[in-house]
């Protein structure tokens, strides 16, 4: 038996009959970093963020770094008592696309990840400590202050190179694409999923497409909290 209150976090309340909006964090991210969004989301949907074992509250949980075992686990506890979303960032996108493959949610949401059929040999999770650090601070997406102190940097780097590890090993399987609506978000200047790139994603749905690309590197959801809030709002199949 699986405590779905270990899995997910709640950050704010919705009428009934508003979405669910279920959010996936970037590699090294935890549920707690959907939570400036809460504000912009409130009354518009129910605001849940997944809680990845092995970091904050979970980390003497063992690390799991296979998108679809993740995936396996998280789809089987969401219920359907409201209209379900996806939304995941970076790492968080492939998973919630893995999900999206179990559930056939009412709408995904991707954001600053390519397509998954689109292979980059990527092998930062094979880097020592020093390189998986230097690539983190390169995206700008954990506080670098959070590395000057040596006690946070060994509770938080192993969870980093397994989420790497993660993503990067991820190998997309060909199959039926999603029927749902597709939403892909991205920044102007993200190093690693340029708009052609994300614009992809429209091969993974029979739905209804659209690419958003606003400005900011990777972590550009960080300074667009209100617009993205706005339009994952707005493109609600039930708004």
């Amino acid at each position: 038996m699986v405590d779905t209150g270990l899995w997910f976090r709640r950050f704010c309340e919705a009428p009934e009959g508003a979405p669910r909006l279920v959010c996936f964090p970037h590699a090294g991210g935890a549920a707690s970093w959907f939570q400036p969004f809460a504000q912009h989301f409130s009354g518009r949907c129910e605001l849940v963020a997944v809680q990845y074992p092995g970091r904050q509250d979970r980390r003497s949980e063992p690390l799991l770094d296979d998108i679809r075992t993740l995936a396996d686990q998280i789809s089987g506890l969401l219920t359907r008592d409201r209209p379900l979303h996806l939304f995941g960032h970076s790492m968080g996108a492939m998973i919630a696309f893995e999900v999206a493959l179990r559930v056939e949610p009412d709408h995904l949401f991707v954001s600053g990840r390519r397509a998954p059929q689109i292979v980059r040999d990527d092998r930062v999770h094979l880097r020592d400590d020093a390189g998986l650090i230097a690539e983190v601070r390169r995206l700008a997406g954990t506080n670098a202050r959070v590395f000057d102190d040596e006690e946070l940097v060994r509770m938080v780097l192993p969870a980093i190179r397994a989420d790497y590890r993660a993503a990067e090993t991820y190998r997309y399987r060909p199959g039926p694409p999603l029927s749902c609506p597709l939403t892909a978000l991205t920044g102007d200047a993200d190093p690693k999923a340029s708009v052609d790139e994300v614009s992809l994603w429209r091969e993974r749905t029979a739905g209804a497409f659209s690419l958003n690309v606003f400005p900011g590197g990777h972590f550009f959801l960080s300074d667009n909290r209100s617009a993205v809030a706005a339009l994952v709002s707005g493109e609600s199949p039930s708004a």
